[in-house]
């Protein structure tokens, strides 16, 4: 391997967990597993190009740079949507109510994790829309805005004052998304959460065995129905190129989960059948299944074509089952599945997670241990690829927290700050409108603001 730089150096440790051997770096293959010569080989690169892309993030504006957002957000969605915007370039100012703020930041249990997620990379205002002194703050920050994107419930926003309607009039430029939990209908009134969705829309039905219907184990409605509001957002910031207007853009619940449903209701329409939940579904492939391992844990293992099922043998050292004039085929092996899944259970059941693994990689098969997130942490590949980037919790500890599964060549979005204390850029921001410290002092004192 090239040698590499003083300065590389502490960049290698950080992004790949490496060590030097005789003047050199080269990935821990004990810390990677088995599994990480395909790491290692694209690791080399990566490091001699790294001094020069950190100089270029440095100076270089990501693509959303001067696009300024105001966010009205709680929960996931909403801040989804402010999360993808504001790790692109954008400006989020996340306008939060008085004298609290966001209460994620205050949740407990199953949301403590909301905020720190889903509020990297943004400003906070805390501001009372309800009082005259704010909403006139609020009108100065419209004129100044191109996105404003919210996601309270049905009606608030308009309440409040600043509807698509009112906001557009102040600023016709603007780009307004509204987050809910339904498109124009019956049900767009309704109060909506991700859970709730999930039942309606049919995914809860598809995940559980029958009778038991469960939600995924994750905000997967909020973030898809946030991300979907992005995709409106830069598809409306593209047009205003051309036409130099703004646009009301809708994204929801719902209709994101009626989306995920689509090849199942097709699936209804081909064959006038009701689909049968995931874990009863019928096979199309014939190994697609989880396996218990020799050391107490669980390997996924899909084998989707004949030439999977040809090198699985080889590298597992299955030559009666390759031989085996029953099995020669896909279609063949999933008529025989009665039996044959049975004994191929009894055999990758005297391997251990990692003999599979590194046996399954391999034979270029596809293949996943059932992962708990805690141990996203210590993923090889999150490691090598920079796939989690470090934050500070509200409470000062560090932690690595993933980042938006996009890249753009070598852009980097990254952390520029981590998720604001409350209150945290407001006094720069306030200023920058014409407001002087005197002005602001008093407004902290009636309340019309939060702290700065």
């Amino acid at each position: 391997m090239p040698r590499l730089t003083s300065n590389q150096e502490p960049i290698a440790t950080k992004l790949f967990g490496i060590h030097r051997l005789s003047g050199q770096w080269g990935i821990s293959l004990t810390q990677l597993g088995g599994y990480g010569e395909r790491i290692e080989k694209t690791a080399t690169h990566r490091l001699l190009q790294e001094d020069n892309k950190s100089m270029r993030h440095e100076t270089a504006p990501l693509p959303l740079t001067g696009i300024r957002v105001l966010e009205l957000s709680l929960a996931v969605m909403g801040p989804t949507a402010g999360l993808i915007l504001a790790d692109m370039g954008a400006e989020v100012i996340k306008i939060e109510p008085t004298p609290q703020g966001d209460e994620t930041r205050r949740i407990k249990g199953f949301g403590t994790g909301f905020f720190p997620a889903f509020n990297r990379n943004k400003k906070s205002l805390v501001l009372n829309l309800k009082s005259p002194g704010g909403k006139a703050i609020m009108e100065r920050l419209i004129k100044t805005a191109d996105v404003l994107v919210e996601n309270y419930a049905p009606g608030t926003i308009d309440r409040l004052g600043f509807g698509y309607d009112r906001v557009s009039g102040i600023n016709p430029r603007m780009i307004f998304c509204s987050l809910k939990g339904f498109m124009p209908g019956p049900y767009e009134k309704r109060p909506a959460l991700d859970e709730v969705c999930q039942m309606m829309g049919g995914l809860a039905y598809m995940t559980g065995p029958a009778g038991r219907p469960l939600r995924a184990g994750a905000s997967v409605v909020d973030i898809m129905g946030g991300s979907y509001g992005v995709i409106g957002v830069l598809t409306a910031l593209y047009e205003r190129e051309r036409t130099g207007r703004g646009r009301h853009v809708l994204a929801t619940l719902f209709e994101s989960v009626v989306l995920l449903m689509a090849q199942n209701m097709a699936v209804a329409a081909i064959t006038g059948e009701a689909p049968p939940p995931m874990p009863e579904r019928g096979r199309s492939w014939s190994v697609y299944d989880l396996f218990e391992t020799s050391d107490g844990n669980k390997v996924f293992v899909g084998i989707t074509s004949d030439a999977h099922w040809q090198r699985f043998c080889k590298s597992f050292g299955y030559d009666d089952l390759l031989a085996d004039g029953r099995l020669t085929t896909n279609n063949s092996r999933v008529d025989e599945r009665e039996w044959f899944i049975p004994e191929l259970r009894r055999r990758l059941g005297q391997w251990t997670r990692a003999e599979i693994m590194q046996k399954a990689e391999e034979a270029s098969i596809p293949f996943a241990p059932v992962a708990r997130p805690e141990e996203l942490f210590d993923d090889p590949h999150l490691k090598a690829s920079d796939g989690l980037l470090e934050t500070t919790l509200p409470d000062g500890r560090k932690t690595r927290l993933p980042r938006i599964p996009v890249r753009l060549n070598d852009c980097d979005f990254g952390l520029r700050n981590d998720p604001p204390r409350l209150g945290e850029g407001s006094e720069e921001l306030l200023l920058s409108l014409g407001l002087d410290r005197e002005r602001i002092a008093a407004l902290k004192k009636e309340g019309i603001v939060g702290p700065l």
